[in-house]
């Protein structure tokens, strides 16, 4: 008879932003590490049906999964601390279950019972959660928000009932607090962890494991005080200072023993944990490397930098697994527009041209890519980024009024447009490509030197295209095509012909890069980058 599956449920107090998604993500990795078969899903309480219509400049970037999910960020942190690709099940927002609730309600599937949050909602919300976990040894819940928050109470409410519906021996809380060191009386304050402790009880929860976030590692005396007064036992508190990495926190958490806890209190046959291949990245990222790159990325939103998240990851493991340090510089593609451009990328030993929406900030990369084209600058361009590029070989060859529709509809030149079928649906969500798609990669092309393969799978979020009218004349603008679609009506990959490094994807590499397995586009790059010093 097979076991059922164990769910783990991961809340946040205090304040947002506290580091549920990473210690969510490491207690995965360190149950995996143990020989179990492990899942993550994000619960957000946004009224979203999905996270692509969220704000990145607030949120940070949307990760697309494999099968086309727009979700938040934390996903990919899930991803790369798992090493495993998740799917649209792994994220659920609010928008989404309201939507079913209120469908299933207009389709009678109620039978003229009153529809309430309590149990109606709550019970969907359920469903969402044990259909996700179905067949794993282990599923993560993280709940995004903190407790207190209005919008975060139906999830508090339906791990509550779920612990009733599966049974409590089959669940787990775990709830992630702040200490605020206050530098006066030099003392680590403990009372806003207890009062968020107080407000989850409140709620019907008792946390079975305290993950307890601060700046620097508090005396054993704050230990002992929380667990008198927040009723957790002494070893499963875990203490959760800053790191100089995220990837050191499984390794932080392993050495608390909190796996034990959470293994025993479970009732989980383990083997004993293999960590080595992580501690491996562990020791690359806290080394101190003879050779430095400095990378400019040509970006629009410069407000946070988890916009780009995927992209900033995927260079420092490919940093990390060519022995090299790495300094990312922003460089405003907006400024770029009224700027010198050599001025702005002076000291980049090469630039990324990452993706993007809007029209805020495109003829600045657009100018930028014209200039590494011009200038022979390695180039790395990612969805955008691509399209950028091909513009900027356009206008390099002498098509000075060549854009994208999403620029300049009216342009003379639109060497990159709107997608078939996509025509009218520019402003409206989930009509672009999206997920996985296959991609052939041209022989002796410098994406097959960099793949080491023909063939390859990608996954995209965009809705616009390179314009196959102009493709007979990529050549005599100095690129060339070197990857597409299966039936060749698709361009995924451009790359310069006489250029020492330039190469861009419509597909988001980022999203498939590993700490432990470096992209080969970012590996590529930067291998080319660090071979020159």
């Amino acid at each position: 008879m097979k076991r059922p599956t164990k769910f783990v449920f991961v809340t946040g107090g205090v304040l947002s932003g506290v580091g549920k998604g990473i210690t969510a993500a490491s207690i995965g990795n360190i149950l995996k590490a143990r020989g179990l078969s492990v899942n993550l899903q994000k619960c957000d309480p946004y009224l979203n049906v999905d996270a692509g219509t969220l704000n990145p400049r607030e949120h940070g970037e949307c990760f697309v999964t494999k099968d086309g999910a727009e979700t938040d960020l934390d996903l990919g942190h899930y991803e790369r601390f798992l090493d495993q690709e998740l799917t649209s099940s792994s994220s659920l927002m609010s928008g989404r279950v309201l939507l079913k609730v209120i469908q299933d309600e207009r389709a009678g599937l109620y039978k003229g019972e009153d529809v309430q949050i309590i149990p109606h909602l709550t019970a969907a919300i359920q469903d969402y959660i044990i259909n996700a976990g179905e067949g794993f040894d282990v599923h993560i819940v993280e709940i995004g928000g903190t407790v207190g928050d209005y919008e975060s109470l139906s999830f508090i409410e339906a791990i509550r009932e779920l612990g009733i519906r599966v049974g409590r021996e089959n669940c787990l809380y775990v709830h992630v607090v702040y200490l605020p060191f206050l530098g006066t009386s030099k003392e680590t304050k403990t009372k806003p962890a207890q009062n968020s402790v107080r407000e989850l009880r409140g709620l019907g929860i008792s946390p079975d494991i305290l993950v307890a976030r601060s700046e620097e590692m508090p005396v054993e005396s704050v230990r002992e005080k929380l667990s008198l007064f927040c009723g957790v036992a002494p070893r499963a508190i875990a203490m959760l200072p800053n790191a100089s990495s995220i990837y050191e926190v499984p390794l932080t958490l392993e050495d608390t023993d909190i796996a034990d806890v959470i293994t025993e209190q479970l009732d989980l046959k383990v083997k004993k944990p293999d960590l080595k291949a992580w501690r491996e990245v562990v020791k690359r990222a806290q080394t101190k490397h003879s050779r430095k790159v400095t990378v400019g990325i040509v970006a629009k939103y410069m407000d946070n930098q988890d916009t780009y998240m995927s992209v900033f990851e995927a260079l420092k493991s490919a940093a990390l697994w060519n022995d090299t340090d790495i300094e990312l510089k922003w460089v405003d593609a907006e400024k770029i527009e009224k700027n010198d451009v050599a001025e702005m990328l002076k000291g980049c030993d090469g630039i990324v041209v990452p993706g993007g929406f809007g029209t805020r900030g495109l003829e600045g990369k657009i100018t930028a890519a014209q200039y590494a084209l011009k200038n022979k600058l390695p180039y790395l361009g990612l969805c955008l980024g691509l399209q950028m590029a091909v513009i900027a070989a356009a206008r390099n060859a002498g098509l000075t009024d060549a854009s994208t529709k999403e620029l300049n509809p009216a342009a003379k030149d639109l060497v990159i447009t709107t997608m078939e079928g996509q025509e009218g649906k520019e402003n409206t969500g989930g009509t672009m490509r999206l997920g996985n798609y296959d991609c052939n990669l041209a022989a002796g092309s410098l994406a097959q030197k960099v793949y080491k393969a023909d063939k390859i799978v990608e996954r995209h979020r965009h809705r616009y295209e390179c314009n196959n009218d102009y493709r007979d004349q990529y050549e005599s603008w100095g690129i060339r095509a070197s990857g597409t679609s299966p039936d060749n009506h698709l361009v995924e990959i451009i790359e310069g012909i006489d250029h020492p490094y330039f190469l861009s994807s419509q597909f988001h590499p980022e999203f498939k890069s590993r700490p432990n397995r470096p992209h080969p586009m970012f590996n590529g790059f930067i291998e080319y980058l660090a071979g020159k010093k």
